[in-house]
């Protein structure tokens, strides 16, 4: 019993030592295609920046069609004589204002 325990013994253990093998081999040709970190970021960085005036112009659209709509609202309630007619157009306004600044500020913070 004691002579196929050691044959076993010995037959796991050159499986063990071929599949090491095989790892080593595979990470050693897998770190061949390992590309610079840093080339990632930057383009990642130069990607995000050439969408960020795209999203500027799109918060100014959203900004303009929101004063629209506002204008609208508050027209109605001028209209209709409501007492809250002042506070519903600072809101308006000031939704549309902070679109615009944030868009401003995010720019010029960031340098974009």
């Amino acid at each position: 019993m004691k002579r196929c325990s050691n044959k076993l013994n010995h037959v796991i253990r050159k499986r063990i030592a071929a599949a090491g093998a095989a790892l080593a081999l595979l990470a050693i040709h897998c770190n061949a295609y390992a590309q610079d970190g840093i080339q990632g970021i930057n383009e990642a960085n130069s990607k995000v920046r050439s969408y960020f005036d795209a999203g500027t112009n799109l918060m100014y659209a959203v900004g303009a069609l929101l004063g629209l709509i506002g204008a609208v609202k508050v027209y109605q309630k001028w209209n209709s004589g409501d007492q809250d007619t002042g506070k519903v157009a600072a809101a308006w306004f000031g939704s549309c204002i902070f679109l615009v600044v944030v868009a401003t500020v995010i720019k010029s913070f960031f340098g974009v």
